[in-house]
């Protein structure tokens, strides 16, 4: 006889779908919703609906094959943007597991925030903001709600991902709020003003641009912090930019593990002793957001995500003897690593590659193929801009390389 679904069924499901979660944490079953309409899942929530479609994006697969700090021809073992991608999702799951949080929406906040990026890593960034700065630049994270709200076209009723309002707002607030209370943008923007990609996005749908967002956007925002510094520690290791002993001689925190990795283990070969440090590096920053983060969250003792979002300031967070260490290990790999003699050269001619390829497509559109370049006469001068420089942020390493020898005679060298 088949199997009829009875009320202790549907309410399994429900406490699968649906585990309990701090008063505090969002709750797919009250998401503000989609932009445009679409009938619930049975058997995913909201945020794991958005998590499933970030994965599926093309932007998501392009991510392999962008640099995070080593362009591909260094070494096959080196994070990517996806695997780095995939290691901050890891921590922001565990960060909102240990906080009562939804784990799904931190975890898609995780997995969507580098969408945006460039080729080349913040070298593209940076490059492809210079060229565009007559046009309004380019920032990562406008270029990430670009994507799942324009770009990607995947689906028959929409352009974009049509995520929920609750992503969305992690997406572009993840980093704190973009408006002071007040209203004009906060300091980072205050020269320059907002993305215009966010403002335009704004007007459609609001995202409360002037309030901090969830607490799981917050969880995803440190992850990624805590992400950077253990892998750029283990990548720049593992390339001979600096030794295990310079690290310990500037990071107290280095130094006090390098100490107990040795004494309990003192014939430890590099690439495990590597891997020791880098481990304890996560679990202590980790567990300091958990504790520091649950001392913030009983002081306000929030009723509501609407709390968290109206507190005034961020909720998962370092504690200030982690930030000083947190500032310390930043300080370090900006000279041992981005700053290194054998990266700046390759640094320098990946900008040269971006800064040639919008040239080239600025001036001769119809280099670009079809899809990007149909119609694009109609357009005025920035949006022929912004045509291009949507192009280009979206290359891999690789296929921008070969973009450029396509147009260039000389293509710089990346090794």
């Amino acid at each position: 006889m088949a199997h009829r679904a009875g009320i202790g069924d549907v309410m399994a499901v429900a406490s699968y779908f649906y585990p309990p979660l701090a008063r505090y944490a969002s709750d797919a079953r009250r998401s503000r919703g989609r932009l445009v309409p679409e009938p619930a899942s049975p058997t995913r929530t909201e945020f794991h609906r958005d998590r499933d479609r970030i994965v599926h994006a093309t932007a998501f697969r392009r991510l392999k094959h962008k640099t995070q700090v080593f362009v591909a021809p260094e070494g096959d073992h080196y994070r990517t943007r996806l695997t780095h991608t995939i290691e901050v999702a890891q921590i922001a799951r565990s960060l909102a597991r240990a906080l009562g949080l939804d784990e799904d929406l931190a975890e898609t906040l995780a997995l969507a925030h580098d969408l945006g990026h460039t080729p080349f890593g913040h070298t593209g960034e940076d490059a492809l903001d210079e060229v565009m700065r007559a046009y309004g630049g380019f920032d990562h994270n406008a270029q990430s709600l670009r994507i799942v709200t324009r770009l990607e076209r995947r689906y028959a009723g929409f352009d974009g991902l049509n995520l929920c309002w609750e992503t969305l707002e992690g997406l572009v607030k993840h980093n704190g709020p973009l408006l002071q209370p007040g209203g004009s943008p906060i300091a980072r923007y205050a020269e320059r003003g907002i993305p215009v990609a966010i403002l335009e996005y704004d007007a459609i749908n609001p995202l409360e641009l002037a309030s901090h967002a969830s607490a799981e956007a917050q969880a995803a925002a440190i992850a990624d912090d805590i992400a950077y510094d253990a892998a750029d520690i283990d990548d720049g290791l593992r390339a001979g930019l600096f030794t295990l002993d310079d690290l310990g001689a500037d990071v107290p925190m280095a130094r006090e593990f390098l100490a107990e990795i040795r004494d309990r283990h003192p014939t430890l070969e590099k690439g495990r002793e590597i891997n020791e440090l880098t481990r304890r590096v996560i679990t202590r920053l980790v567990e300091d957001i958990i504790g520091e983060a649950t001392r913030a969250l009983g002081e306000f003792d929030p009723q509501s995500v609407e709390d968290v979002r109206g507190c005034g300031r961020t909720l998962v967070q370092f504690s200030p003897e982690i930030r000083d260490y947190d500032a310390g290990i930043k300080t370090f790999l900006f000279a041992h690593v981005y700053r290194h003699p054998r990266v700046v050269p390759i640094r320098r001619n990946a900008g040269i590659i971006v800064r040639d390829l919008f040239a080239a497509y600025f001036e001769h559109p119809r280099t670009m193929p079809p899809q990007w370049s149909d119609g694009i006469e109609a357009l005025d001068e920035a949006r022929r801009a912004r045509r291009a420089a949507d192009y280009i942020a979206g290359m891999t390493d690789r296929y921008a390389q070969e973009e450029h020898r396509r147009l260039f005679a000389h293509t710089p060298d990346l090794r």
